[in-house]
C-alpha cells in the first residue's frame, strides 16, 4: 500500500496533517480534562490554563530536545522537531509551575488530567500518520505502507543512509520500500491505554495512583513499539533514547503507584 501525506496549500502557505492533529490534541484533550475536573466537583479554567501552559512549556521542550538530539542550535528555528518526550517533559514543567503558583491539589489534577495525555498522544500519532512520519522497518506484512513523499520517504538510500539500516545487496537506493506503519500501531495501542484508563478513574484510589498506571501502560507501550520503529538514536545496541525514557516512566509510575498506595493506607482511605 502506498499512502502520501496530507497536506492543504493556500498559495506558499500549507497547513500540514500534524499541525492540524497537534491543534485536535490540545482542544479534545483539554474538553476531556476540564470534563473530568467537573466530575471531581474543580473549576473548569484551570483545564484550559493548563492547557496554555501545556502548549508554551510543550513547543519550547520539544524544540530544545530536538536541538540537543541533532546537536546543532539552528534547529531551535526549523518546522520540525516537534518531539513528543521533550515536549512531555516542557510542559510538565510549565503546568506543574502553573500548580504551584495557584496552590492546586498537584496529585488529585495529575490523575484528572492522565486521559486527557492519552487523546493528546493519539492525535498526535494521527498526525504523524498524516505527515508520514515516524514509520518502521522494512516489512513484507500485508499492511506494510509505502511513503514516497515520507518524513524522510521511505527509499533505500534513506533507510541506510539516514537511519543505518543494513539492506540486501543490490536493492535499489531509489526503491521505495513498504515499511511497519508503527504510527497505526501507536493509536491502537494509545486507544487501548485511553479506554483503560476512562474505565478505572471512576475507581477509588489515592491521589496520584491513576497518572502512575498513565505512565506504566505509556510507557511500556512506547517500549514495544520502538522495537520495530526506523530509529537512528539507538545508544546501547538495539536501544534507542526513546526506550530508555520511556523504561524510566515506567519505574517512576510504579514508584507513584506504591506510594499512592501506601499513603492510602497509612491514613487509612481506601486505595
Amino acid at each position: 500500500m502506498t499512502v502520501y501525506p496530507f497536506l492543504v496549500h493556500f498559495g506558499s502557505f500549507t497547513i500540514t496533517g500534524y499541525g492540524l492533529m497537534m491543534m485536535a490534541g490540545f482542544l479534545l484533550g483539554g474538553w476531556v480534562y476540564a470534563r473530568e475536573l467537573v466530575r471531581r466537583g474543580l473549576d473548569t479554567a484551570i483545564a484550559w490554563d493548563t492547557v496554555v501552559f501545556a502548549i508554551v512549556g510543550g513547543l519550547a521542550g520539544s524544540k530544545i530536545y530536538f536541538a540537543i538530539s541533532v546537536g546543532r542550535l539552528d534547529a531551535l528555528f526549523s518546522r520540525g522537531g516537534l518531539v513528543w518526550y521533550g515536549g512531555l517533559f516542557g510542559g510538565t514543567i510549565a503546568v506543574f509551575a502553573y500548580m504551584w503558583w495557584k496552590r492546586l491539589p498537584i496529585r488529585v489534577l495529575l490523575d484528572s488530567i492522565s486521559p486527557s495525555l492519552a487523546v493528546g498522544y493519539l492525535m498526535g500519532r494521527v498526525g504523524c500518520f498524516l505527515v508520514n512520519d515516524d514509520y518502521g522497518l522494512p516489512t513484507s506484512l500485508p499492511w506494510g505502507m509505502a511513503f514516497p513523499r515520507g518524513a524522510p520517504p521511505s527509499t533505500a538510500a534513506n533507510l541506510a543512509g539516514q537511519f543505518h539500516l543494513v539492506l540486501p545487496p543490490g536493492t535499489p537506493p531509489d526503491q521505495v520500500l513498504a515499511v511497519h506503519p508503527t504510527e497505526l500501531y501507536e493509536i491502537a495501542l494509545t486507544f487501548a491505554v485511553l479506554v483503560l484508563l476512562w474505565r478505572w478513574r471512576e475507581r477509588r484510589h489515592a491521589p496520584g495512583w491513576l497518572f502512575g498506571v498513565y505512565l506504566v501502560l505509556s510507557g511500556v507501550e512506547r517500549v514495544m513499539v520502538e522495537i520495530l520503529r526506523i530509529k537512528d538514536d539507538r545508544i546501547l545496541g538495539p536501544v534507542s533514547l526513546a526506550q530508555l525514557l520511556s523504561a524510566g516512566l515506567v519505574v517512576l509510575g510504579v514508584w507513584l503507584m506504591r506510594r499512592s498506595a501506601d499513603d492510602s493506607t497509612s491514613s487509612g482511605a481506601p486505595a
